[in-house]
């Protein structure tokens, strides 16, 4: 069996128990690239006190896109912070400026079955078009991948599609959310299987 990672969900409407009852740590952040950044810091560090180890953090969440219908599951596998503008200082859009770190970072694939994307990350609830060629939106992957890249621990994300990030997003994103814990489900029996 393979060593189980952390699972980083933003809320628990995500997982509705059913990736505990699999066996899994779960550590749920909430909303928005702050919380996710401090709520997976924090369960590293409680880890690091309890000495206990993961291979990789595995972000489950929801997201919107324009490319992949509604219910299927995406592998987000390059992080992008649609809402970082510092063009007024001639920076690329979606780059942090006075750092290092890339603007957008690469993970390998972990679910080579699934279809890949960019996901860009901002704190809005998107509802058109992202400022930066993305496949998926959402409010935290870039920040749990920034925290796994600063920190040295391999990174992994599968999104759930709820919604199209378009007019009717908040509404199909009610509507699909609870869909999302029975997507997740066989994907990580079939993990444990192998």
């Amino acid at each position: 069996m393979n060593p189980r990672p952390l699972i980083a969900m933003a809320l628990a409407v995500e997982s509705e128990g059913l990736i505990e009852a699999a066996g899994f740590d779960v550590v749920y952040t909430g909303l928005g690239k702050i919380n996710a950044a401090y709520g997976l810091m924090k369960a590293l560090t409680d880890a690091k006190v309890r000495e206990v180890t993961y291979p990789y953090v595995l972000n489950l969440g929801s997201a919107g896109s324009h490319e992949f219908a509604r219910g299927v599951l995406v592998e987000a596998d390059r992080f992008a912070q649609r809402d970082m503008d510092v063009t007024g200082l001639g920076f690329a859009l979606g780059a942090t400026p006075f750092e290092d770190v890339p603007a957008t970072l690469e993970m390998r694939r972990r679910f080579p079955h699934l279809a890949s994307a960019t996901c860009g990350a901002g704190d809005s609830f998107l509802q058109g078009q992202s400022p930066i060629p993305c496949g998926l939106v959402d409010m935290e992957a870039y920040a749990y991948a920034k925290v796994c890249a600063l920190e040295g621990i391999a990174f992994a994300c599968v999104k759930f599609v709820t919604d199209g990030a378009d007019d009717a997003s908040h509404q199909d994103w009610q509507k699909h959310v609870t869909d999302a814990p029975h997507a997740f489900a066989p994907l990580l029996k079939d993990y444990c299987a192998t």
